[in-house]
């Protein structure tokens, strides 16, 4: 008889516990702290200069709250917490927009202590909306909707294609990275970038940025997992 663990295993369909999703924000956070100065000279160049500093404290004090509220396994409250967390401590567009990110994210899998594929699709599907509804940004103004949406539907194809989870978080981080690179010719019509007009044009856009971390950290942490098992 086959073990069900295995034959999920080997199917690539496992699903995340609490601590997985624990161990992709804390690869996200580290993810931010390498790359700080990389944000901020992005956002000097069209924006505050500030993203890679604000989002560097965010993610901070998100790891802190996650560590005083260890025993907690509800992924929908974890994810809420880091969303509140963001929102107090982010400035700039950054914090509203992350931190509804993660606090939409949260409401779609409140109650869960395990994420299958479908599962962590659906509560990035949901963040992704709470982004657009707060920040009124579409695909092409030139912001981080330009690397969520191409790095979620890239999800949704492959696992609608029977990819392995594994393979499905890796084309999604790929085309998230894409559409970051593609928001290098842009003409900004969201956010502080769009006050310069054409002259944001040539300049990769500092959201997009962050937020392909944030599909790597997910790919990297869940991917090397589950070929580890």
């Amino acid at each position: 008889m086959v073990d069900v663990a295995e034959s999920e295993k080997a199917s690539g369909r496992m699903s995340l516990g609490h601590d997985d999703v624990v161990r992709w924000i804390r690869a996200f956070a580290a993810e931010v702290g390498a790359n700080k100065e990389q944000l901020t000279q992005l956002d000097a160049a069209v924006g505050d200069g500030d993203h890679g500093i604000n989002m560097q404290r965010g993610m901070t004090a998100v790891l802190v709250k996650l560590d005083a509220a260890s025993e907690e396994q509800d992924i929908g409250a974890l994810l809420k917490t880091a969303g509140m967390t963001l929102v107090s401590t982010v400035g700039g567009a950054g914090g509203p927009l992350y931190g509804t990110l993660f606090l939409q994210m949260g409401t779609a899998v409140s109650g869960k202590d395990e994420l299958g594929p479908d599962d962590w699709a659906a509560a990035l599907e949901a963040g992704i909306a709470g982004v657009q509804a707060r920040g009124k940004a579409e695909p092409g103004d030139k912001t981080m909707i330009d690397a969520l949406i191409p790095g979620r539907d890239a999800l949704k194809s492959a696992l609608a294609g029977g990819a392995s989870f594994q393979d499905a978080l890796r084309q999604s981080a790929d085309a998230a990275e894409q559409g970051m690179r593609d928001t290098v010719p842009l003409v900004a019509r969201k956010g502080r970038a769009s006050y310069l007009g054409e002259r944001s044009a040539g300049h990769q856009d500092p959201g997009a940025t962050s937020s392909h971390l944030l599909l790597e950290a997910a790919a990297e942490t869940w991917g090397v997992s589950e070929q580890a098992g």
